[in-house]
């Protein structure tokens, strides 16, 4: 036995002479160090990892030439032949991996509510239970930085830019009726329930070069997928009732849909007293279908129906007259049909066609009646002729759209495709007096688009795009180049840069155009910073827009506008600030966001460069939510301020043979503060067999006097101001869900 012992401690110094040291230290693509890296020979049980310096040092006995390996979580594995015939010192330098956990997103102008979408604003709940949106989309959306509270009117005005200016799209197809038709002083509300939707996207400016005939902004809409369970609802408020089924098949891999809603607002109109004498209660039906097919490879078939039919009928006091009242009426119709294929084609390919068709018919009337609501015809003055009229429009919407993407390397993307829109509408106008005109227009546009991704270093990404159209119409082609750049800096946040040039035809209210008339140009510069880390997001942006070939119209008489020339010009510019906080204050949850606006405009009949009418400078919002737990009850407050808006008077002088100002001021400034309480009275129950939600709203609840504008009349110069129906509305309603909990999605998003 010592025999052994000794002839080991003999050879001990020829073992240690044969081992091999490897030493180093491993960085990333900026020098700094990493630490926790593992490095090993492959094949082998030799290697060691990283101390927090990025050192590392271990021994071989090993011989010849073998493969040394460092590996990090999140970044590209390093490999690098090596021979061991002495001590060895590495420097190795790993480059992180982009990847949806940690790439950055381009954000320059946009604002994303999605629940699974990193760095989302708002998430699917925020939209509904936002006290002053009274459940409306675009109403929520007013609550974010760059958009206008207009009431007398329905649409999203952004940035400056006209209602027209920005359109809405659903599964990349463009919506031309989002809003219920147009009600004279009313605004209109969106057509669409906001729980049809699992993603919202609201660019307020230098949006997608997928899209396109839009000025200022996009809203783009994604459809719910499979439902994880088959469910049914109900629900029953003071204007009126729905209910709707979602059935998901026993392989889960197809489901259908309908819902039904009847509004009836009688009940709420004669609690709450209206502005308006309605002698036809607005009543309306509507409903929508859908189904969806999972094909191979992960692909989807979509189908979305929509239809709306409805009636209104009510009288105001005339404003040219004392004794007189306008009495108006309106019955509507309304389709919208959207399907879409998103196919997966392999290698990366993905290919997602889709069509879209939709109608909107209104028959439309006006009557001036004496107090005991007799018709009532004169002729002189004669702008009296033209207050007893009826209008009758069909029009008709179609588009085919092609997407195809291509995933490159990392996260870099390719996009490219094209849309082709077909726009008949068909007006036919009849005055008492017999006098009567018909138009038509037939608009066939086609665009083709392309825009790239591309993350340049876990820092850096650009996204680089253009669009170019033609119209039969104007018989002329664009092309419009789109770019965005974000670069990441630390703390979780970020700078981004956004610039596009946009186009637009002009609205069908202004056709025919003279002829030789072109595109309305809009060019955006939009810079931002955004800072998002545990529950809290704060961005600031700062934006220019400059505004060429604005349309300017001719007026021939009472009733026929038409764009004469695009000689008109503007700029929008500002800065905007929101802020959001989830987790400083257990289960509250608020933001505040705040827009200063400089806009002015020569358009339409302005006779000189102006403040637009719907533009203020100053816009602000408080929403606060806070979920009470012990009470099952959930507290939504909002308040929403905006400074006085320009009003004019514009006429044409046909002495002077030009438009002039006859009058002009400012509104008092928009206070609105509104409510919401929402009880969960089965909350905490087990077997529970329904998620029961009760619902009350109050909008204006300190009954602050509201005024939108102020209208003149057409013969004298009486003025009248403009503000809502009623001094406030109270909304009370009772929402069943039948087959799926959603108690949970209430809590940890505000409910």
């Amino acid at each position: 036995m010592r025999f052994f012992l000794y002839l080991s401690i003999c050879f001990m110094p020829f073992s240690l002479l044969a081992q091999v040291q490897i030493t180093g230290k491993v960085t990333d693509n900026r020098g700094k160090p990493l630490t926790g890296a593992s490095i090993s020979l492959k094949d082998t049980y030799d290697g060691a990892t990283t101390d927090s310096l990025g050192n590392f040092t271990f021994t071989s006995n090993e011989k010849g030439d073998h493969i040394v390996e460092a590996t990090l979580i999140g970044y590209s594995t390093y490999t690098k032949s090596i021979v061991l015939n002495k001590n060895i010192v590495l420097s190795i330098q790993l480059k992180e991996l982009i990847t949806e956990l940690n790439a950055i997103t381009l954000t320059a102008g946009s604002f994303e509510a999605s629940d699974k979408k990193k760095g989302a604003v708002l998430s699917a709940l925020d939209i509904v239970t936002t006290a002053s949106a009274e459940g409306d989309i675009t109403g929520a959306l007013k609550s974010l930085p760059g958009t206008q509270q207009v009431g007398e009117e329905g649409g999203l005005f952004v940035r400056g830019g006209t209602a027209t200016e920005s359109k809405i799209y659903i599964d990349g197809n463009l919506v031309n009726n989002f809003f219920y038709s147009s009600i004279p002083g009313i605004a209109s509300r969106g057509r669409f329930n906001p729980f049809l939707f699992k993603g919202t996207i609201f660019s307020s400016g230098g949006y997608s070069a997928l899209y396109g005939q839009a000025l200022s902004s996009a809203l783009i809409l994604e459809t719910t997928d499979l439902p994880d369970k088959t469910q049914a609802s109900l629900g029953f408020s003071v204007i009126g009732l729905n209910s709707g089924i979602q059935k998901l098949a026993k392989n889960k891999k197809s489901s259908w849909g309908i819902t039904y809603n009847f509004t009836h607002l009688g009940l709420a109109f004669a609690v709450i007293k209206q502005k308006q004498d309605y002698f036809k209660t607005p009543v309306y039906h509507e409903g929508d279908a859908n189904f969806r097919i999972k094909t191979k490879n992960g692909g989807m078939i979509k189908y979305f129906g929509y239809w709306s039919t409805g009636k209104v009928g009510f009288r105001t006091n005339d404003i040219d007259s004392v004794n007189l009242n306008d009495a108006f009426r309106l019955q509507d119709l309304n389709t919208y049909q959207n399907l879409t294929w998103k196919l997966n084609a392999g290698n990366g390919w993905k290919i997602t066609p889709g069509i879209s068709f939709s109608t909107d018919k209104q028959n439309i009337s006006n009557e001036l009646q004496d107090k005991n609501d007799v018709l009532q015809t004169f002729t002189n003055p004669a702008g009296y002729n033209f207050k007893n009229f009826q209008v009758h429009t069909k029009n008709y919407y179609g588009q085919a759209r092609i997407l195809i993407e291509k995933r490159l390397k990392g996260m870099n993307m390719i996009r490219f495709g094209s849309d082709y829109f077909i726009t008949h509408e068909n007006l036919h106008y009849i005055s008492l007096d017999s006098a009567a005109f018909e138009q038509t227009i037939h608009e066939k546009l086609y665009a083709a688009f392309a825009e790239t991704d591309l993350y340049l270093s876990p820092r850096l990404a650009l996204k680089l795009g253009s669009r170019a159209e033609h119209s039969a119409i104007l018989n002329k082609w664009n092309l419009a180049p789109r770019l965005s750049l974000a670069y990441r800096i630390k703390n979780n946040s970020q700078a981004s840069f956004a610039y596009g040039i946009f186009y637009q035809t002009p609205e069908s209210q202004y056709q025919p155009a003279t002829p030789g008339i072109g595109y309305a140009q809009a060019t955006h510069y939009i810079l931002q910073y955004q800072r998002s880390a545990n529950g809290k997001i704060f961005r600031t942006e700062i934006f220019y827009k400059k505004y060429n070939h604005l349309y300017k119209t001719a007026t021939t008489n009472f009733q026929t506008n038409y764009a004469d020339n695009n000689k008109g010009t503007g700029y929008a510019q500002g800065l905007e600030l929101f802020w959001r906080d989830k987790t400083t204050v257990k289960n509250l949850d608020y933001w505040i966001s705040y827009s200063y606006l400089d806009t002015k405009r020569n358009f339409l009949n302005f006779p000189y460069t102006m403040q637009p009418n719907f533009a203020a400078t100053h816009t602000a919002s408080l929403i606060v939510k806070k979920f009470f737990l012990p009470w099952k009850t959930g507290l939504n407050l909002s308040y929403n301020f905006a400074s006085g808006r320009p009003y004019y008077n514009l006429k044409y002088d046909y002495g002077q043979q030009k438009n002039i100002v006859e009058d002009a001021g400012t509104t008092i400034n928009y206070n609105n503060v509104g409510l919401g309480v929402n009880y969960l009275p089965n909350l905490g129950k087990s077997n529970k067999k329904a998620f029961i939600v009760w619902v009350l709203s109050v909008s204006n609840v300190l009954g602050q006097k509201q005024v939108y504008t102020y209208k003149y009349g057409t013969i004298n110069n009486n003025k009248e101001a403009v503000g809502p129906t009623a001094k406030r509305f109270v909304f009370i309603g009772c929402f069943l869900s039948f087959g799926v909990d959603r108690t949970e999605d209430a809590i940890n998003n505000h409910l």
